[in-house]
């Protein structure tokens, strides 16, 4: 889908400063937002509460906002507005869950700690490596970066050359070997 006549011009007042062009665009996405700091932690089981998700948001848009708008100033226009906004939503949200998951400011829920337990109980970097290394080349890479960095299947699949289809079975046999390694 590409760039819309309504965002287009949504996205020049933005970087242009125009009265009341940022209200309007916050309107516009912050549903949006709301959907990728939910759907983010619950792919990666966590249980978010309001305060969580707000901060999650309030980030995303700083982050829009840093450098005079560089982030918008980078669209390159080639992909709905939306799609962009999706993808630099799901990261910013994802880097900043790892970093609460690591200092234990979020609930992991308990289906997931039952689910997971030998991977969520992993506390020291030490171990995940030592895990890790359990793991084929090709394996450690791809938990890396779902985990670690927060890339999505279709970008690992991008990265390392195979179906997107294939990178959801090959993580789970990739976990399934570093809980029998812990």
């Amino acid at each position: 889908m590409s760039l819309s006549e309504i965002d287009r011009i949504l996205l020049q007042r933005c970087i242009d400063g125009a009265p009341r062009a940022w209200q309007d665009f916050v309107e516009r996405f912050l549903g949006l937002v709301i959907h990728v700091a939910n759907h983010t932690a619950q792919s990666r089981g966590i249980e978010l509460d309001d305060s969580v998700r707000d901060d999650l948001i309030a980030e995303v848009f700083l982050v829009l906002l840093a450098n005079d708008r560089g982030v918008l100033r980078r669209f390159r226009r080639n992909s709905s507005l939306a799609t962009y906004l999706t993808v630099v939503a799901r990261r910013v949200i994802a880097r900043r869950l790892s970093d609460l998951v690591q200092r234990n400011m979020v609930a992991v829920r308990e289906s997931d700690l039952q689910a997971d337990s030998q991977a969520t109980r992993i506390e020291d970097r030490e171990e995940v490596e030592r895990l890790m290394q359990r793991l084929d080349p090709q394996e450690s890479n791809i938990v890396r970066m779902y985990h670690l960095e927060g890339k999505s299947y279709h970008e690992i699949s991008q990265v390392v050359g195979l179906s997107e289809n294939s990178i959801g079975p090959l993580l789970s046999r990739a976990r399934q070997k570093m809980r029998e390694g812990a």
